[in-house]
């Protein structure tokens, strides 16, 4: 990342300077993000789908783990530092799928690769991707574990399907 480079090179100024990476999806009740849009999807096409075999991971954290991550970095993490806020390292995608479906009550089905932008719209290009994500280093260095729940628990807490409280 030619821009975390950048800010990286002023620790070696001595500005205290660090890069958060979050997962690429953040969960929780006010998630406006990535869950929601797979939700619409499905709702408009009537089945919830995943590319290929769905064995591509997609890690995920929920958004109060990943606020606390940023806190923590500011406080006590190193200059220089690269944290990775991840909980759910490796959540096969066709599972995220199988849940979507199951709460909405519909079909789950693979998409072929070659059909993923058509079925996927915009995020056609990320969601057959396999990002292997993982936070132990950032978890050892902070001395950070999650506190909230993770991804599944947090589909089946209701808050995406108009059900639950809305905890925040």
């Amino acid at each position: 990342m030619p821009n975390e480079a950048a800010a990286l090179a002023f620790a070696e100024r001595g500005v205290r300077v660090g890069a958060v990476r979050p997962a690429p999806s953040v969960h929780g009740v006010g998630d406006h993000g990535f869950v929601p849009r797979l939700l619409d999807l499905a709702r408009e096409r009537g089945v919830s789908a995943y590319v290929g075999d769905g064995a591509n991971r997609r890690p995920a954290v929920h958004r109060l783990d990943a606020a606390r991550l940023y806190r923590l970095a500011l406080e006590s993490a190193p200059a220089g530092s690269r944290l990775h806020g991840v909980d759910d390292e490796g959540v096969p995608f066709r599972d995220i799928a199988a849940a979507i479906g199951r709460h909405l009550n519909l079909p789950v089905t693979a998409v072929p690769a070659a059909e993923a932008g058509a079925h996927f719209g915009r995020l056609g290009g990320l969601v057959g991707r396999d990002i292997p994500a993982s936070s132990a280093l950032t978890r050892k260095l902070l001395d950070r574990r999650p506190e909230q729940r993770g991804l599944f628990a947090d589909l089946d807490e209701g808050h995406y399907f108009g059900r639950g409280a809305a905890r925040v």
